[in-house]
């Protein structure tokens, strides 16, 4: 996408100065134009993330240090010889070098998505490489992302998942005990398996909050479905994202998809209804949310489920 798109969808309505937004691609630091870019979102709009990969680490190093993101978000697939199995590259290296030269200069995360072509253990030994360099980790699940062209189905087995084993132990007893220590991951993974096995139902507000621009400039409604509410070069985002058409279409969705488990999106939602929790009963919240579900019993809270969980 061009930087004077770029310019031009930072200077809508819809988006103030606490937006967060996301700079990446694939590969960010790839875009021919990505230093005019970082040096704009530095003057005007300091609150951007870089996601990046690490296979150029002293260009991403030099980077950072000039135009410090809002966050740096690095990829990380498991340890070495998973790194290189699933990319084709020996990059864990790099990877560790740019922690190192970046975790006390700005804010770090660790992405480490769970797939058919990593395991539970290579989970656990990114969640303690995260507490070696004292940083976040993020955890996601393998999904079918029509933008990304997955070519292996997500979700393929009832009461399976998505990696090594998994259809002959439940999900949930195989995610590692260092995961709980761990923020906004634990409560996500064990959840995952409630989703698959159509127990849970929550609604999905995150798509009112939250936009995907693709580098052609269409706007899915959220990453798993196909639906665009626009392209922005026939119509602005301010056009697109507060017309009639794009509101009917989100209250659609909003209350009757429970169509996947994907961390950008569920995440929102699981943090919404746990924080509403804790200031008000659950059939309280109902009476103005609508009907929600953490597992098959319909009347449990996310603190009698995490309580027992952990118990």
């Amino acid at each position: 996408m061009p930087k004077e798109m770029i310019f031009s969808i930072m200077k809508s309505k819809c988006i103030s100065k606490n937006t967060i937004v996301g700079l990446e691609g694939g590969e960010f630091l790839l875009h021919p134009e990505a230093t005019d870019i970082l040096k704009w979102f530095k003057k005007n709009h300091p609150k951007f993330d870089i996601l990046s990969n690490c296979l150029k680490p002293e260009h991403l190093i030099e980077t950072v240090k000039a135009y410090p993101p809002h966050r740096l978000y690095l990829s990380l697939d498991g340890n070495k010889e998973t790194y290189e199995y699933m990319r084709g590259k020996d990059g864990f290296d790099k990877v560790v070098r740019v922690i190192e030269a970046c975790k006390d200069a700005v804010p770090v995360s660790l992405m480490f998505t769970l797939s058919p072509y990593n395991s539970f253990s290579d989970m656990e030994f990114v969640v303690e490489t995260a507490k070696k360099y004292n940083i976040d980790i993020r955890i996601g699940i393998y999904n079918n992302i029509g933008f990304f062209d997955t070519e292996i189905s997500a979700h393929q087995v009832q009461n399976s998942s998505p990696c090594e084993n998994a259809s002959s132990r439940q999900f949930r007893n195989m995610i590692p005990e260092n995961v709980k220590q761990t923020s906004e991951n634990y409560d996500f993974l064990f959840l995952y398996e409630e989703w698959l096995n159509k127990n849970l139902k929550l609604r999905c507000y995150s798509i009112k909050d939250s936009i995907v621009i693709h580098p052609n400039g269409d706007i899915p409604i959220c990453q798993n479905l196909d639906y665009k509410l626009g392209n922005l070069y026939k119509n602005s985002l301010d056009e697109i994202f507060n017309s009639r058409q794009t509101r009917k279409i989100q209250n659609h969705y909003t209350h009757n998809c429970n169509d996947c488990w994907i961390n950008f999106h569920r995440k929102y939602d699981i943090v919404l209804l746990r924080t509403l929790e804790s200031f008000i009963p659950k059939k309280i919240i109902e009476l103005f949310y609508g009907k929600y579900q953490w597992t098959n019993q319909k009347d449990i809270t996310y603190k009698r489920l995490f309580r027992s969980s952990i118990d």
